[in-house]
């Protein structure tokens, strides 16, 4: 079991994105996604975020909202929980990330980029309601989205 935060912050309509193209064996190699990363030891969620994203971005995040709890289920006998959040707020300079490029992107062209097919699901949900949500993603072992759940439920993939 793996457990991590993901973070997408925003400004006049934009996200900022990373753009996973820098690092060797990555999971998420050529996909676009928003900064965070995996626990450290007794850390909080909200301590693993201010840390990944300080790291990544070289911001501090002065506003921030947790909005998700997303549970992967990658197929491959790993399963991550993810703490979600969005921020408004933040100061500090933009770095490089050794990760990737970090890119400004429009919100409305999030769906253009090559995303996970889950992450489509929960960037839907982010837009559509500010309702904390449970979200379970399944995959086969590969890219392929096999099953997902909405607080529960199963939806449509």
């Amino acid at each position: 079991m793996e457990l991590s935060t993901l973070c997408y912050i925003e400004k006049d309509g934009k996200y900022l994105m990373l753009h996973r193209n820098a690092k060797k064996n990555d999971v998420n190699e050529g996909k676009w996604i928003g900064v965070g990363g995996h626990f450290e030891k007794d850390e909080s969620p909200e301590e693993c975020l201010l840390r990944e994203v300080k790291e990544e971005t070289g911001y501090t995040l002065t506003s921030y909202r947790f909005r998700a709890l997303v549970t992967f289920v990658s197929g491959n006998g790993v399963t991550e929980y993810m703490s979600l959040f969005t921020a408004d707020g933040f100061e500090g300079e933009l770095i490089r990330c050794n990760e990737g490029d970090l890119e400004w992107v429009e919100i409305s062209r999030i769906d253009k980029l090559n995303l996970w097919e889950g992450d489509r699901i929960f960037h839907r949900l982010l837009r559509e309601s500010n309702d904390f949500f449970s979200l379970k993603l399944e995959y086969d072992g590969h890219d392929k989205l096999i099953y997902a759940a909405l607080n529960g439920k199963p939806m449509e993939v």
